[in-house]
């Protein structure tokens, strides 16, 4: 199992990532393939991101127990 600390730097290393891939995408022109591409890798992103907040943010409670 990670720790907190081990988690939140991942979070962080995903989003600079995540924000380099956003830069990348303002310069590339309209419907092209490298577009396209890059588009699924931000999604990506933010599914990994998501999932590790929610890891850290776990839900608790009797229902979700």
């Amino acid at each position: 199992m990670r720790t907190e600390n081990q988690i939140q730097s991942k979070i962080n290393e995903l989003t600079l990532q995540r924000r380099a891939l956003e830069t990348r995408l303002t310069s590339i022109e309209e419907d092209s393939s490298q577009r396209n591409n890059l588009k699924d890798q931000l999604a990506r992103l933010e599914d990994m991101i998501m999932m590790l907040e929610w890891v850290l943010n776990a839900p608790v409670g009797k229902y979700h127990a």
